[in-house]
């Protein structure tokens, strides 16, 4: 990963435009080509980013992100204060706990208590930034990615739009489509989940280690 702090100032172009006015912000790149910029706050949401793949131009003090799509982040760097890079080596991934652990087995042997007519491909379905909870194929034979978590929350929406944006690099997999599942969603990741096009299931613990799917609940 590579870390530099500088006075810069960022524009986006693309679908629409936007710009970053003149301030110090810590701009990240990494080892998959991910460029992130940060502020000095606002937890862990960068400002502005490009997700890979796609390709980084240095220009003398101006950089040019641009993806497959034409899409260009252009970041004018003013005062570099701070440019070092850090190899990181394979990451373990997430190490989920007992519960959701088990919940992921519990709906890998019975896709359909998700929904309808789901029939399982793969558990932990390998990606270049980590492997997708279930991946399964529904009647129409549209590949269905599912991660899950024992908490809905924000993050982990946005994890399955990670993953569904890899998923779609590969070509033979065809049309896909995301569920998340969850015992109890917040309304927030039930907003973003539908802005994003995917489903949302809640589903009841309890009643899947009893085999009891009348007592689940799917929206």
């Amino acid at each position: 990963m590579r870390l530099v702090v500088a006075r810069c100032t960022v524009s986006y172009v693309g679908r629409l435009e936007a710009r970053l006015p003149e301030a110090v912000r810590l701009i990240m790149v990494k080892a998959d080509g991910c460029v992130a910029i940060h502020s000095d706050g606002g937890a862990y949401k960068p400002l502005n980013w490009m997700n890979a793949p796609n390709t980084l131009r240095e220009l003398d003090a101006v950089w040019e992100v641009e993806n497959p799509k034409g899409e260009k982040l252009i970041i004018e760097l003013h005062e570099v204060f701070t440019d070092s890079s850090h190899e990181f080596g394979v990451d373990p991934g997430l190490q989920k706990d007992g519960v959701e652990a088990h919940l992921q087995e519990l709906l890998a042997a019975a896709p359909d208590t998700i929904e309808d007519g789901l029939v399982l491909v793969r558990r932990e379905y390998p990606t270049a930034i980590g492997p997708i909870d279930l991946l399964c194929k529904d009647p129409a034979g549209t590949t269905v990615a599912i991660e899950v978590k024992r908490r809905g929350e924000i993050d982990g929406v946005e994890q399955l739009a990670r993953y569904i944006e890899r998923l779609q690099l590969d070509s033979s997999l065809g049309e896909i489509r995301g569920i998340f599942v969850a015992q109890t969603i917040k309304p927030q990741a039930r907003v973003l989940a539908e802005s994003r096009g995917f489903r949302w299931v809640e589903v009841d613990y309890d009643a899947l280690r009893g085999r009891r799917p009348d007592e689940l609940t799917l929206f």
